[in-house]
């Protein structure tokens, strides 16, 4: 956000940074030219990303990691081919559930969330979902009639009226900072909602939505590691944020309201129809809060941007109002918010492009490299409109495990874009503004987005 919160709505204020937070956002990365030069993982390398999918395609479509592993002697493997992270993305026999797996600075999370007392929300995955058809019923039950693909069209109306607003804010001055003025603070606004939470409590929320995303933000290697004082200070943020849900889970058990927290305090899940805990609603709704906030706003400006690039596009989406869906699924495979995660860990041995990665190695999969694979998607650099099945990126995973806000993040996204098509007219970068550059971290998400438009 702006000098209060960061330029990009998940980074904190410079005075708020530590020496390593600092160094992460100063570094400037260089363009790789082989395999043996690219690190995904340096600090600036995001700016050459696909540059080094091209060479990784190319060249080293598995490549691993020495010493990457969740101990020394293990090694980590980096999958880019679109077949191979789609693979992995759907088999959970393979790949099963296993909510146990933590780095250090997970560990020393756990830790002080345990000792603040929220051992039981920080434990609640294995609760509710200690198996695919557990996995399932949290899916079915507590989440899709929220923000599935279905259940959140219950937020058209909502979404519509704070994408209305936010921009009667500076439509008249023919110019916006976009992450700031828009990007961020819709779908801030929309999950603040949702869960129930107060709207005038989200300076204070975008704090802990800070906390939430800083190991992905300011985290070191393929495990988005942090220094153990940086994972301290931010547990105990953390545990604040624990804290306030649980408060108003208390408060909606006792007086529900139409949002989704209430919901969770009523609803009967499994088969055996039992009540959540307490701990349990806490922990669905610290997922949503961040499931519902960075990546959409990742995806909203880079939407902008391209429509600022590419007037042509702008008034062919005009003209054919049902192409809105398709624009809208080609950005998220051209810029998926989150380019990669190491989240996956094989039980036995298993063979990728003819290399063998033994059972429980690290694999980080890199979403983004799949999705501009030319193998898969043919001119994959480019937007097209007319490609077959446009929504079968990998941007939200695949199958069982998949984003489960990814209905809600698409709903915004088409909604944001279609106003703006109403509303704006001739959008284009402001001359001299815009360097777009993007934040550090295995997320996607620019700085700073200025544009300039006229009223239609």
């Amino acid at each position: 956000m702006a000098a209060e919160s960061g330029p990009a709505g998940v980074l904190m204020s410079t005075e708020a940074m530590s020496k390593h937070d600092l160094a992460m956002m100063e570094a400037e990365g260089q363009c790789p030219f082989s395999v043996e030069d690219v690190d995904l993982f340096a600090p600036g390398s995001q700016e050459y990303w696909f540059d080094a999918y091209r060479i990784l395609h190319k060249d080293a479509p598995v490549l691993r990691i020495p010493g990457g592993g969740d101990t020394p002697d293990k090694d980590g493997f980096i999958l880019t081919k679109y077949e191979d992270v789609a693979r992995i993305v759907r088999d959970t026999e393979t790949f099963p559930l296993n909510y146990g797996q933590r780095n250090a600075g997970q560990e020393v999370e756990r830790e002080i969330l345990m000792e603040e007392g929220h051992g039981d929300a920080i434990d609640a995955g294995l609760s509710l979902r200690p198996n695919m058809e557990q996995h399932r019923w949290h899916r079915e039950q507590l989440t899709n009639p929220w923000v599935g693909a279905v259940g959140a069209g219950r937020n058209t109306e909502m979404i519509t009226g704070y994408v209305n607003e936010l921009i009667d804010r500076w439509i008249d001055r023919g110019s916006v900072e976009y992450v700031t003025e828009f990007a961020a603070p819709l779908p801030q606004m929309v999950i603040t909602t949702i869960l129930g939470f107060p709207l005038e409590d989200m300076p204070t929320l975008r704090k802990w939505e800070e906390a939430q995303v800083r190991r992905f933000v300011f985290g070191s290697t393929h495990r988005n590691l942090l220094p153990e004082e940086d994972e301290a200070e931010n547990a105990r943020t953390l545990a604040a944020f624990h804290e306030y849900i649980g408060k108003h889970v208390r408060e909606k058990r006792e007086n529900p309201k139409d949002d989704m927290i209430s919901y969770l305090t009523q609803v009967e899940y499994g088969d055996d129809k039992r009540p959540l805990t307490d701990a349990e609603v806490v922990s669905v709704a610290y997922g949503m809060h961040i499931g519902g906030n960075e990546t959409t706003q990742y995806a909203l400006t880079a939407e902008a941007m391209v429509l600022a690039q590419k007037p042509e596009l702008a008034e062919e989406l005009r003209a054919d109002r049902s192409k809105v869906r398709f624009f809208v699924e080609e950005c998220l495979r051209l810029y998926a918010p989150t380019q990669g995660l190491s989240g996956r860990r094989p039980i036995k041995d298993i063979v990728v492009q003819g290399v063998t990665i033994p059972a429980g190695s690290v694999i980080h999969l890199r979403y983004g490299a799949g999705n501009r694979d030319e193998e898969e998607y043919p001119n994959a650099e480019e937007i097209d409109l007319t490609r077959p099945s446009p929504g079968r990126h990998v941007t939200f995973g695949q199958g069982p495990r998949s984003c489960p806000g990814a209905g809600l993040s698409r709903l915004e996204q088409n909604i944001a874009t279609n106003v703006i098509l109403d509303r704006l007219d001739d959008l284009r970068l402001a001359p001299g503004k815009n360097d777009l550059r993007h934040q550090p971290g295995v997320m996607l998400g620019l700085l700073e987005l200025n544009l300039e438009f006229g009223q239609r």
